[in-house]
């Protein structure tokens, strides 16, 4: 089987994937009151008032079967209720509004992650028990032990010690008024990174590279977290694999060729290792993309992560907000699925063996 053959294979299979999460997104709606389900049609805060009206409209009280066509087709429309948490508004609308700060942590993430990991694991492996490998190891051990919220905090710490500032949000309070100001800052693309300069080259506001430079800082931190420990998961991951890539006998046999070692682990061992490496990657991203939780709270950044924790928690009210968290499912649900489709897709690339067998 070709690779596009392969490709076509796993686009058809996904349709019943996707299926199968709506069906089960649907089936724990069941386990809500027809009163808590109203909130995943209402699409106004006055709409509240009106909560039996939706019940009787949409047959919330009636069969499991018959509601399953209506809120599907509400669904569809882009209809997913009303979120109550931290910012009122259509769920979708939300979603839309705070992904791209989730976004943006993810970009610089993901490939300083990989990067590194992959680096790191591939020479503790090439070195195993020299200096080098001890250190590696000691590092990754260490990382991978340190709770997210805990590192978090102890950093919050120093730099407050040292600074006098408390490193939380996207940018500083004086920029936040600016950008929230829309006849002094134009939101392209919502991270505050690309639209700050653009604010600066396009329309010439000078405020806007400050804007770029305060949100970059305040994403020092958080990418601190989140790299320290999914590194240290990553160099574990790749040195076994690439330890046990080296043991095969393709590459005693290269060895025995003469070729240099580099090539024999840049060109043959390396690329078998990273097939594992690749899976786990791909996971990796999607779970940073959709949202991270723990650490978007601790630094109060305003991503989709912040927002599905105080849904999920009710905050003040101090009850779950259906809607929110429903519509944080569906949007993780769907991330994953592509994501494992994007990873299968890239596996069968690497390892021709796989879409063959």
């Amino acid at each position: 089987m070709g690779l596009k053959e392969y490709i076509i294979r796993r686009l058809i299979l996904i349709l019943p994937t996707i299926l199968g999460a709506i069906l089960l997104v649907f089936v724990i709606t069941q386990l809500f009151t027809p009163e808590q389900r109203a909130f995943l049609y209402i699409r106004s805060e006055k709409d509240i008032a009106n909560i039996p009206n939706y019940i009787r409209i949409y047959g919330l009280d009636r069969s499991a079967f018959e509601q399953f066509g209506t809120w599907l087709s509400q669904v569809l429309q882009g209809n997913m209720g009303y979120s109550r948490s931290l910012e009122k508004g259509p769920v979708l609308q939300v979603m839309l509004r705070r992904w791209p700060a989730t976004i943006e942590l993810a970009i610089f993430i993901a490939p300083i992650t990989i990067l590194i990991g992959v680096f790191l694991g591939v020479k503790s492996a090439v070195h195993r028990n020299k200096p080098l490998d001890h250190v590696t190891r000691l590092l990754s051990i260490s990382g991978y032990s340190l709770p997210s919220f805990w590192l978090g905090i102890i950093l919050l710490s120093i730099t407050f010690a040292l600074t006098g500032t408390v490193m939380v949000g996207r940018v500083s309070k004086t920029n936040e008024n600016t950008i929230y100001n829309a006849g002094l800052f134009t939101r392209y693309t919502g991270l505050l990174t690309v639209d700050g300069l653009l604010n600066g080259l396009i329309n010439g506001r000078p405020y806007g590279y400050e804007i770029t430079l305060d949100a970059l800082i305040h994403m020092v931190l958080p990418i601190t977290v989140v790299t320290t420990i999914n590194v240290a998961g990553l160099i574990r991951l790749t040195r076994s694999t690439m330890l046990e890539a080296l043991t095969k006998s393709y590459i005693i046999t290269a060895k025995a060729k003469g070729l240099k070692m580099s090539e024999v682990i840049n060109r043959h061992a390396r690329r078998n290792a990273l097939i594992p490496v690749v899976t786990v990657s791909g996971l990796m991203v999607a779970g940073l993309m959709s949202g991270l939780i723990i650490t978007e709270t601790v630094f109060s950044f305003d991503g989709v992560g912040r927002w599905a924790a105080a849904a999920a928690t009710g905050g003040e009210r101090g009850a779950p907000d259906i809607a929110s968290v429903v519509g944080f499912t569906f949007f993780t649900a769907f991330l994953f699925v592509f994501s494992n489709l994007i990873v299968d897709i890239l596996y069968a690339y690497i390892d021709p063996r796989i879409r063959l067998g």
